[in-house]
């Protein structure tokens, strides 16, 4: 009898308990926490890693409606790292109990400083340093990724930086997928035809920016004889030294192309059914820029 009071007592505790409505396995416990802004505002769009005393990932994700993450891990010891564009990232160090609540409570983020920009002047892309790939799919199934092997650019930083001008250029036949046979044809008149169209352009002088360190470049795609206006999702990255104290800016875009804005199409298979190259391709940009001469 003594054992069943005991036991209904344990049930009456369990079921107070800020785990009554978590269902966790005996050997596991719940971490959780609120992430505000400096207002006290919910940060929506903040995302979370849980990783062990090994430095192993846990797990991961994003905050709900209110700002808020809970998770269920195994006991013991855990990092927790909290990050949200535009704010400085959070790190914190949790012991979670079997059974038990690990709550942080509200961690407040605070804004990150944006990186500094580029000086104004004439700055040239660094090949060495940079990359133009793309991923398509093929016939719908696999996804195939490329890149372009040869491409120069320049770009005019102006002050205020949003009057700045972009003017790339990319060698049409370096299309490089990692197979020959491939590339032959996508360079062919099916596709590319880089016999008609040597060169893809893009031009831009609009610099719009989008808070912290995102921006878009809009401007002027030219890409087998057509001209669409394309806009790069640009992340700036900031300022850096080279091996020989040079100074450079860095960042990364990317893109997304709809195939017959273009008109680059396999007509024979299209004429099939066969959509050889999904509709969309999205093109990716790392971008490593120095001052010119």
């Amino acid at each position: 009898m003594f054992g069943r009071l005991m036991a209904n007592r344990t049930n009456r505790v369990q079921r107070t308990s800020p785990l009554a409505a978590v269902r966790t396995p005996p050997d596991a416990g719940v971490l959780s926490c609120r992430v505000l802004d400096p207002v006290n505002e919910p940060v929506v769009n903040a995302e979370f890693a849980v990783s062990d005393a090994m430095g192993r990932t846990v797990v991961s994700g994003g905050a709900d409606p209110y700002g808020s993450f809970m998770t269920t891990v195994p006991a013991g010891e855990y990092r927790l790292a909290v990050s949200a564009e535009g704010f400085t990232p959070y790190r914190a160090t949790a012991l979670v109990g079997e059974n038990c609540l690990a709550s942080l409570g509200d961690v407040t983020l605070q804004v990150a400083q944006p990186p500094d920009l580029p000086p104004p002047g004439d700055w040239e892309i660094e090949p060495a340093h940079s990359s133009i790939g793309f991923t398509a799919r093929h016939i719908g199934l696999a996804r195939i990724h490329g890149r372009f092997n040869s491409f120069a650019g320049a770009v005019r930083i102006a002050d205020p930086v949003e009057r700045s001008a972009m003017h790339i250029v990319i060698d049409a036949a370096t299309i490089d997928t990692g197979v020959r046979m491939r590339d032959d044809h996508l360079r062919s008149a099916d596709f590319l035809d880089v016999q008609r169209f040597p060169t893809l352009e893009f031009y831009s002088d609009r610099f719009v920016h989008r808070g912290g360190t995102k921006w878009a470049v809009t401007g002027a795609l030219s890409l087998h004889g057509v001209t669409r206006t394309v806009t790069l999702d640009t992340e700036y990255l900031g300022l850096g030294n080279g091996m020989e104290g040079e100074v450079r800016a860095a960042c990364r875009a990317t893109t997304e192309l709809h195939r017959d804005d273009f008109t680059v199409s396999w007509q024979t298979m299209l004429a099939r059914g066969i959509a050889v190259v999904g509709p969309s391709i999205r093109v990716d940009l790392d971008v490593q820029i120095v001052p010119k001469g």
